[in-house]
């Protein structure tokens, strides 16, 4: 079981993450707090704690960054005592709210309750990578970009997924095919062009305008800049 803890103290680092490894939870911490939503991604974790005063962002700003890729349980923990903070957090889509400074017991309680109402009926978080600042969320054929979102087919996912996964390298139109045609998708060479067509209008959409590239003769090419 995996926590990212989104707090700037040290000492409160610290000892959050001393005390859940005796429960077998570990602790993450992000690399840089500009690029919260990075370490989000790599790490997958199954909860959040976040404290609302940070460096860069604010907790309430990682939080709806969060919430509009995932579902995960989110905790906030912070020293603000004003009333309209854990309604804000709320809003924003957090589970639970405790005030500094607290007794580890009563969160290590509260993280349990969560993990345990969150995974014992759900299932795990999904697989979302990163790719140009947008997020790619695989199990839903979802694109997120600057807090817009479009829904792709399954077959313009599929294509996505594919060049994503090489990118800035060449995938022959024979080689997407094929995957294409393994995955029981099964297309022609003018299906293909239409799908890939059909994918640039939609990151367009968004904003993510000229990140698929045809290279001519040879194939196409996720641009990751």
């Amino acid at each position: 079981m995996k926590v990212l803890l989104i707090e700037d103290d040290p000492s409160i680092f610290e000892q959050i993450q001393e005390r859940f490894s005796q429960w077998s939870i570990l602790v993450a911490a992000p690399r840089n707090f500009q690029k919260v939503m990075d370490d989000f991604l790599a790490e997958q974790p199954q909860l959040v704690i976040i404290d609302i005063q940070l460096p860069a962002f604010d907790g309430f700003h990682w939080c709806r960054e969060i919430r509009a890729i995932s579902k995960v349980p989110i905790l906030f923990l912070s020293s603000r005592d004003h009333p309209m903070d854990m309604v804000m957090a709320m809003q924003m889509g957090a589970d639970d709210f405790i005030q500094k400074p607290f007794h580890m017991d009563v969160l290590i309680a509260k993280v349990q309750a969560l993990l345990r109402r969150t995974y014992d009926y759900k299932e795990q978080p999904m697989e979302m990578i990163r790719w140009n600042g947008a997020t790619l969320d695989y199990d839903r054929a979802l694109v997120t970009y600057k807090e817009q979102q479009i829904e792709l087919t399954k077959n313009e996912f599929f294509i996505l997924k594919i060049l994503v996964k090489a990118s800035n390298q060449i995938v022959s139109r024979d080689e997407l095919m094929r995957k294409l045609w393994d995955d029981e998708r099964f297309v022609n060479d003018n299906t293909l062009t239409v799908n890939v067509n059909r994918l640039r209008q939609r990151l367009g959409e968004i904003g993510l305008e000229d990140m698929i590239v045809t290279k001519k003769g040879l194939g196409y090419m996720a641009v990751e800049k």
